[in-house]
C-alpha cells in the first residue's frame, strides 16, 4: 500500500472522528491510579477519617503486592500503628498531601528480608512517640531495590530511617525533629543517601556502619544536615552530622552542613574514605576527620568556616595511616573542643596529620594555633607538607620533633601573619624550639625545611 500523505490524513481524521463518536463515558480518560496502580480507597481505606486505619491498610498493601501494582494513596490523613511491606510492595501518596499519623507500635512501617519495595510522596508522622532502641519510624531489615524518596518524616521517637543488609536508594527525603539518628544503615549492600534534608536530631544525622570492619561502598551525596546534637553527650560518638563506623570505601561528597555540636564528617575505622566537595561551617569539633583504624583517606576541595580543628587524620598508633589532604580551603577557627573531649585535645588548628600522608594546596586562614600539625610524639611518619598558604595563626606549622618521630618534608608553603613562628618543633602539644624556617632545622635530621615563602 502506498501510505502517501492524504492516505495519513485522511485515516487520522477518520480516526478523531470515530472517538468522537464513542459514548462519554468510555471516551474519558482512564483514573490515574488505573495507570499507576490499585487505589487504597478500593480497599475501605478512608483518607481523613479520624479512625485507626491499620488493619484496612495493612489488606490494601498486601492485596496490591500481590498483584505486583503500587498502592495509591489519596490526600488525607491517615491515622496507623505498625504497617508490614511484603515483596515488592510500593506505597504511593501525594508529596506533601499524603500524610501517616503514627499510633504506636513498633514502628509505622517494617520490612522483614523484602524486595523492590518503595515509599514515595508520603509524610510520616511519629508524633513524639517513643520507639524502642535501634528503632526507626521506618524500619528496613534486608532487602534488595529498596527506594524511599520525596517523604517527610517528622517528630520520630526513635530512628527516622533504619535499615539493616540493605540495597537502594534513599533520596530527596526531608527528615525533621528526629529523637535519635536521621538516617541508620548497618552493613548497605550498596546504597545511595542522597538530596535529603535533615535538621534537628539528637545524636546524629546519618550513620554508615558495619558490625565489622569490611567493605561497605554507600554514596552520601548532596544533602544538607543541619542542627545535630550530642544530646546522650560522650566524646565524638554523637553530635555528627554524617558517621561512618567501621564502614570501607565510602563517599561523601558534595554535603552543605551547619550547626553541629561535634563533626561534620567523622570516619572512624573506615578503610578508603572519600571526604570531598563539602561545605561545612559552625561545628565545634574536628570538622573532617578520619581516626582509628583505617587504611587511606582522601580529604579534598572542602570548605570549612569555622571549626574547633578543620582536618585531622589521626591514630597512627591504632593503624591510621596514608591519606590525602588536598585543596581545602579552612577557616575561622575556634581555640577549643567541646567538654567530653580528652582535655588535651588541640583546637585552633587547621590540619592535623600523623603517617604516610601528603598535605597540599590547601589555605588555612584565622587559627588560633597551628595552620598544619605533622606528629604526635613518636607517631609521625612520612608526612610530606608541600604548596600550603597558610595566613594568621599563632604558628605556622608545627612538626614533632621528639625521638622516635619519623621524616616530614616541609617546602614551598606560603606563610605569613604567624607571631609564633613559621615552622616550629613540637614535643606533643609543647612548642620546643624557635622558627626552623629562619635557622636550627639542620640540627633535627628527619624535618626537611625549605622553599617556603615566610612573611613575618
Amino acid at each position: 500500500m502506498d501510505f502517501n500523505r492524504r492516505y495519513l490524513i485522511g485515516a487520522s481524521t477518520a480516526g478523531i472522528a470515530g472517538a468522537l463518536a464513542m459514548p462519554a463515558d468510555a471516551a474519558h480518560a482512564a483514573p490515574l491510579t488505573s495507570l499507576l496502580g490499585r487505589d487504597a480507597t478500593q480497599y475501605g481505606v478512608r483518607p481523613g477519617s479520624s479512625e485507626d486505619q491499620t488493619r484496612v491498610l495493612q489488606r490494601a498493601i498486601d492485596e496490591a503486592a500481590r498483584a505486583q501494582m503500587p498502592l495509591a494513596l489519596p490526600p488525607g490523613v491517615y491515622r496507623s500503628g505498625l504497617l508490614r511491606l511484603p515483596n515488592g510492595a510500593q506505597l504511593i501518596g501525594v508529596r506533601g498531601a499524603t500524610k501517616f499519623v503514627f499510633t504506636g507500635g513498633a514502628s509505622a512501617i517494617q520490612s522483614d528480608g523484602s524486595d523492590a519495595i518503595g515509599l514515595t510522596g508520603i509524610t510520616f508522622d511519629g508524633g513524639g512517640i517513643a520507639l524502642q532502641t535501634r528503632r526507626g519510624l521506618v524500619h528496613v531489615l534486608g532487602g534488595r531495590d529498596v527506594r524511599i524518596t520525596d517523604c517527610e518524616i517528622t517528630d520520630s521517637g526513635g530512628s527516622g530511617i533504619w535499615l539493616e543488609q540493605v540495597s537502594g536508594d534513599i533520596s530527596g527525603n526531608i527528615l525533621v525533629n528526629i529523637a535519635v539518628t536521621a538516617v541508620v544503615s548497618f552493613d548497605a549492600r550498596g546504597l545511595s543517601v542522597s538530596h535529603n534534608t535533615i535538621t534537628g536530631t539528637n545524636d546524629n544525622g546519618i550513620e554508615i556502619l558495619r558490625t565489622t570492619i569490611g567493605d561497605d561502598g554507600t554514596l552520601v551525596a548532596d544533602n544538607r544536615i543541619e542542627d545535630i546534637k550530642a544530646g546522650p553527650g560522650g566524646s565524638g560518638q554523637y553530635g555528627n552530622a554524617i558517621n561512618a563506623f567501621r564502614a570501607g570505601n565510602v563517599i561523601v561528597r558534595g554535603n552543605r552542613i551547619r550547626n553541629c555540636d561535634y563533626s561534620a564528617v567523622r570516619g572512624n575505622s573506615a578503610s578508603n574514605i572519600h571526604i570531598s566537595g563539602n561545605s561545612v561551617s559552625d561545628v565545634r569539633e574536628v570538622a573532617l576527620y578520619s581516626e582509628f583504624a583505617f587504611e587511606a583517606a582522601v580529604i579534598a576541595n572542602n570548605i570549612v568556616d569555622g571549626a574547633a580543628v578543620g582536618v585531622s587524620v589521626c591514630n597512627f598508633n591504632e593503624g591510621g595511616r596514608i591519606a590525602v589532604v588536598q585543596g581545602n580551603i579552612i577557616r575561622n577557627l575556634i581555640p577549643k573542643r567541646p567538654i567530653g573531649t580528652a582535655p588535651d585535645d588541640d583546637a585552633g588548628v587547621g590540619i592535623y596529620i600523623e603517617a604516610d600522608s601528603s598535605v597540599t594546596g590547601n589555605v588555612i586562614e584565622n587559627a588560633p594555633s597551628y595552620g598544619i600539625v605533622a606528629g604526635w610524639g613518636k607517631y609521625l611518619r612520612d608526612v610530606a607538607i608541600t604548596g600550603n598558604v597558610i595566613r594568621k595563626a599563632l604558628a605556622g606549622i608545627g612538626v614533632s620533633v621528639v625521638p622516635g618521630a619519623g621524616t616530614a618534608l616541609v617546602n614551598n608553603n606560603m606563610i605569613s601573619e604567624t607571631p609564633r613562628g613559621a615552622v616550629v618543633g613540637l614535643d606533643h602539644a609543647r612548642a620546643v624550639t624557635s622558627d626552623l624556617s629562619a635557622d636550627g632545622a639542620q640540627r633535627f635530621a628527619q624535618i626537611v625545611v625549605g622553599g617556603n615563602a615566610v612573611r613575618r
